[in-house]
């Protein structure tokens, strides 16, 4: 399974959050794209339409697990995708910033 760690991530690189709406609600990375696991199959074409044609999908949950399933599912499909290790708890750790949906500064729920 490729995967990437959190420090590695630059700005700008294409993120995908496969959290519930709850734990979006309650905090994520500014700029990502949120589709939950329990929706992804079906609304697998908007990852297709946003992500960069020639770049990575960073794909992200609360601690790994999830977003390895998506990944690996990702991979299988042709998509140049990673998991980000240990996911948004990491991410909260080393001080990446989290928001809200207002903008705000939320938390990982």
């Amino acid at each position: 399974m490729p995967t990437v760690e959190v420090g590695n991530l630059a700005d700008g690189d294409f993120l995908l959050d496969v959290r519930e709406d709850d734990e979006w609600e309650a905090g994520h990375a500014e700029g990502a794209l949120h589709i939950p696991i329990s929706e992804f199959v079906a609304r697998y074409g908007e990852l297709t339409e946003a992500a960069p044609q020639d770049g990575r999908v960073h794909v992200i949950c609360r601690s790994g697990g999830r977003s390895a399933q998506v990944t690996q599912y990702l991979v299988q499909q042709g998509i140049d995708a990673v998991n980000v290790d240990g996911g948004m708890q990491v991410w909260a750790a080393v001080g990446r910033p989290v928001v809200d949906d207002k903008g705000q500064p939320g938390f990982v729920l």
